[in-house]
C-alpha cells in the first residue's frame, strides 16, 4: 500500500509498504481505507525536519515514519473491533500515532465518528480540529456577554472565533499578522488586528482587555506571556497552541495580581465532540464551505504541506483527498 514517509526536512518520499491487515486490529480498533486527511498547524515543525517526541521519531534528516505527521483523518472502515463500527460506515477523527498519510490507516475507535454523509470527505475532515475548539470552549464555561481574544488567525485560530461568536461571546477580537480582513468577519471576529500579538498587547487600554484569551499560535514561548499580559482583571487565558518546549516563562506577578486563571489540555471524550462538531456545522452550512480553502489529491502531498507553510490571506484549512 502507499504511505508518505518525510525523508528530509520539506521533504516527502511516497513509498510501498506492507498492506495493514484486520489481523492486525487489537481490541476497540478499526481499519480504515483513507478518503482524506486535513494539514493541522501541529504537523508542520514534523514536515519542517523538527525533532518529536512520538515514539519511532529517530531517523537523522527528519522523522521517516510511515504515514506522518497527519492525524486529522477521515476513511472508510474496512473492518471494526469496535462496537460503534461497521465495516462500510464513513468516519471522521484522530489517526492516533500521526501516521494518516496511508492508504490504509489502524485507528483507535474511541477517537472516531462517523458523520454525515452530504458532507464531502475534505469537509467532513474539518470535524476534527472544531472538535477540539469545541471542548476547549467547553472547558471556559459560559462565554456570554464576554469579550474573547483570540491570538492566531490561522485554521484554528478562525475556528475558535467562529465558535466562541456562535457560542455567545458579546466581542471577539482577532490578532495575527496576516491580513485577515477579507475572511475574518465571516468567522465571528469583530476586531480584526493585523500585528503581532506583542505589538497589539503594548497599545491595548484598560477598558480594551478581554475577559477570555485564547493563544491559538503555539511553537514558541513568547505569546502565552503576551496572552497572560492582555487578560482583564480576573480573565481567563486557554492556552492551546501546541508546546515545542518543556518549559515556558510566565509573569507570575502578573497572575497573582490581576486573579487570572490559565487553563490548557488536550481533547478528552473525543467521539462526543466528533458528535457535538457535526451538530455544530449541520445548523451552520456556510462554515465548512468557508473553511477549507484547498484540496489537493494525494499525489500532491508535497504541494499541500509546502502551501501550508507560506502565510496567505486566502488560505485558511488544506485538506488532502484520495
Amino acid at each position: 500500500m502507499w504511505a508518505y514517509r518525510l525523508v528530509a526536512p520539506y521533504t516527502f518520499a511516497r513509498v510501498q509498504i506492507p498492506e495493514k491487515t484486520p489481523d492486525s486490529l487489537t481490541d476497540r480498533q478499526v481499519l480504515l481505507r483513507f478518503l482524506a486527511a486535513g494539514i493541522c498547524g501541529s504537523d508542520l515543525p514534523g514536515f519542517r525536519g523538527s525533532k518529536g517526541r512520538l515514539p519511532g521519531d529517530v531517523g537523522l534528516r527528519a522523522a521517516e515514519m510511515d504515514g506522518f505527521p497527519v492525524h486529522e483523518v477521515v476513511g472508510e472502515v474496512l473492518a471494526s473491533r469496535h462496537p460503534r463500527h461497521s465495516v462500510g460506515d464513513r468516519v471522521v477523527g484522530w489517526a492516533p500515532g500521526f501516521d494518516g498519510l496511508m492508504e490504509y490507516v489502524v485507528a483507535d475507535g474511541d477517537g472516531l465518528a462517523a458523520y454525515d454523509r452530504t458532507l464531502t470527505p475534505q469537509h467532513a475532515v474539518a470535524l476534527q480540529p472544531l472538535a477540539c475548539v469545541l471542548y476547549a470552549l467547553e472547558q471556559l464555561g459560559d462565554l456570554d456577554g464576554r469579550h474573547v481574544a483570540v491570538l492566531g488567525q490561522g485554521s484554528i485560530g478562525l475556528l475558535f472565533s467562529y465558535a466562541a461568536k456562535a457560542l455567545g461571546a458579546r466581542h471577539v477580537t482577532g490578532v495575527d499578522p496576516v491580513d485577515r480582513d477579507s475572511v475574518g468577519n465571516d468567522f465571528g471576529v469583530d476586531t480584526i488586528v493585523r500585528a503581532t500579538s506583542d505589538r497589539w498587547v503594548s497599545h491595548l487600554g484598560a477598558d480594551d482587555r478581554p475577559d477570555v484569551v485564547i493563544e491559538a499560535v503555539g511553537h514558541q514561548v513568547a505569546t502565552l506571556g503576551h496572552a497572560i499580559e492582555a487578560a482583564a482583571f480576573g480573565g481567563t487565558v486557554f492556552y492551546f497552541g501546541v508546546p515545542d518546549d518543556d518549559s515556558y516563562p510566565i509573569s507570575m506577578r502578573i497572575m497573582l495580581r490581576n486573579n487570572l486563571t490559565l487553563k490548557s489540555g488536550v481533547t478528552l471524550d473525543r467521539r462526543r465532540m466528533l458528535v457535538a462538531a457535526g451538530e455544530f456545522v449541520r445548523a451552520r452550512p456556510q462554515l465548512l464551505p468557508a473553511y477549507v480553502t484547498h484540496t489537493y489529491g494525494v499525489d500532491d502531498v508535497q504541494d499541500a504541506f509546502e502551501l501550508a507553510c507560506r502565510p496567505m490571506p486566502e488560505r485558511i484549512k488544506i485538506a488532502i483527498v484520495r
